[in-house]
């Protein structure tokens, strides 16, 4: 019997158990694990310690230590593109020589770190400045884990910015960008571009649409203009000097890049000390994950829950759920770590996978969600484990209570999809109001099915510290569930097809070609938009 089929065995022996018989005065302590000052509490769902045993199990089956180890090291594990995965390097303040293909990386990041640290510097004093003054507004134009990261970190820690406002232009629908230059004076105004080839189609168009409009308003736009790429040669092509360019590695995936050059905006935003604590987070949580046993490792601990919820019990979907505002984009951030990543369908050998790989992941931050999507989370068919993420303080001091009712919100959603309420509790809130069949059908309204699955992470204060924190517990996570599924997670070969019929459709689109040979309906769909002023 394969471990798969024993956990899905023993989940068919537990298959009546409800989470709430479960939780005793000392299952939180049993199923929870600590990072410094970080909890992650999954308390709240249906693994037992047969099922905990079972599921450690299956990293030692599929060897998650020897290629945690293999990454860590520098080695290609990124096989179907011949690549290291050094995102952590990136983050390795204190930690000694890495080398790929026998030379150490070290050395550059160091020196990458500072020049950011120094430009960033310049940026903040007024050292360099725009044609009207000093920079007061920064635009990031990127896509994909070009905007998401530090678009969400700069939202995260908006209590530590005290630089200039960041901005951050993805899309290539042109409202995107018109609506930042709306808001932006573009004589002080610093523009970065973030693309490591420079030819990233959004990001390009975009880059040449605020070149075009600050070329309006000042003498050199080139001038304040700064590049995260290694296409010098691109770079210095579109007017950029040198200086203003920063580099990064291909053993640097898009979506884990915020923690070097693709996070200089945030890094003006907020100054070079607390990004420094930002990286010091997560290098915190790479040392954890390297040396903490696995059943008191929070990566480990993360993904073998996530593994049981999808794999093992069928549950599809996952809601990340932050009762912390400034962490609002934070499940659009994790829906292209954990999506891009694991959205596999093949394994390392090539073969189909035997199994579902990674599940659609969404969330919204508490209590917004509360009044959008929870019905369904609560009294829907489908079952959707939630993650929630909750801080011990916020950043207002003086509105201390209404955090303190958010808290108590966060607490009672993983309590009420644990318990939920029976039909007699159900017939209790209604009667006297309705009897006989009525009071019946009343009741049954207002069933909640409980036994739905949830774990929380808490934290004292969501500080660029904790941040690192977050982002690197989240991506060891990732690492974790795909050496486990048997899959790549650091390539992407699912956004190609469309980007190259992309390419091909823009000249019938333009008008510049016949859309012979075009299915049907794409065809039917250019003649459309083209009758009504495309």
């Amino acid at each position: 019997m394969t471990l798969f089929s024993a956990l899905k065995s023993h989940l068919a022996s537990v298959a009546d158990r409800r989470i709430d018989s479960l939780v005793d005065a000392d299952r939180a302590a049993a199923f929870s694990a600590t990072c410094g000052d970080m909890v992650l509490d999954y308390s709240k769902t249906n693994i037992d310690a047969t099922g905990r045993a079972l599921l450690i199990d299956l990293l030692d089956a599929t060897g998650v230590a020897a290629k945690r180890d293999a990454m860590f090291a520098g080695r290609k594990i990124n096989e179907t593109e011949g690549r290291a995965v050094l995102h952590t390097a990136l983050r390795n303040l204190d930690g000694g020589a890495v080398k790929v293909d026998g030379k150490d990386v070290m050395p550059g990041v160091r020196e990458t770190l500072a020049r950011m640290r120094s430009f960033a510097e310049d940026v903040r004093s007024g050292a360099i400045s725009g044609q009207g003054g000093k920079i007061t507004d920064v635009i990031n134009i990127g896509i994909g884990g070009s905007d998401l990261g530090p678009a969400m970190a700069y939202r995260a820690l908006r209590p530590y910015v005290d630089g200039p406002r960041c901005h951050f232009v993805s899309n290539v629908d042109p409202a995107d960008i018109a609506q930042v230059m709306e808001v932006c004076d573009p004589e002080t105004t610093l523009v970065i571009v973030a693309s490591k080839t420079f030819t990233t189609i959004e990001t390009m168009m975009n880059a040449k649409t605020a070149k075009s409009w600050m070329s309006e308003h000042v003498t050199d736009p080139s001038a304040q203009f700064a590049a995260l790429s290694t296409a010098m040669d691109k770079t210095a092509a579109f007017g950029i000097p040198a200086a203003r360019v920063f580099g990064f590695e291909d053993w640097v995936g898009g979506r884990y890049s915020m923690w070097g050059p693709i996070g200089l905006s945030l890094m003006i935003a907020v100054g070079p000390d607390h990004f420094d604590a930002f990286l010091r987070g997560g290098q915190a949580m790479d040392q954890h994950f390297c040396t903490t046993e696995w059943s008191e490792n929070l990566p480990a601990l993360l993904a073998l829950v996530g593994i049981w919820h999808n794999q093992v019990c069928g549950y599809a979907s996952r809601a990340v759920l932050p009762y912390d505002n400034n962490l609002a984009r934070l499940p659009a951030y994790l829906q292209q770590l954990e999506m891009e990543s694991n959205g596999k369908g093949v394994s390392m050998n090539g073969a189909d996978l035997p199994f579902d790989s990674g599940p659609v992941v969404w969330g919204e931050p508490g209590t917004n969600g509360q009044h959008a999507f929870y019905q369904l989370i609560h009294q829907g068919t489908r079952v959707i484990p939630c993650e929630f993420l909750v801080a011990a303080r916020g950043h207002t001091d003086d509105l201390h209570d209404q955090h303190q009712l958010l808290v108590a919100n966060c607490l009672a959603q993983s309590e009420a999809l644990m318990k939920g309420r029976s039909l007699d509790e159900a017939r209790g809130k209604v009667a006297g109001k309705f009897d006989g069949a009525e009071l019946e059908r009343q009741a049954r309204h207002r069933v909640f099915p409980g036994n739905r699955p949830s774990i929380t992470i808490a934290y004292q204060q969501l500080t660029p510290f904790v941040l690192g924190q977050i982002i690197a517990l989240y991506e060891h996570r990732v690492f974790v569930e795909g050496v486990v599924l048997g899959i790549n997670s650091y390539d992407q070969w699912g956004v190609e097809l469309g980007k190259e019929l992309a390419t091909a459709l823009q000249p019938i689109v333009e008008g510049k070609a016949s859309a012979e040979g075009k299915d049907g309906s794409t065809a039917a769909l250019v003649g459309y938009l083209q009758s009504k002023g495309l």
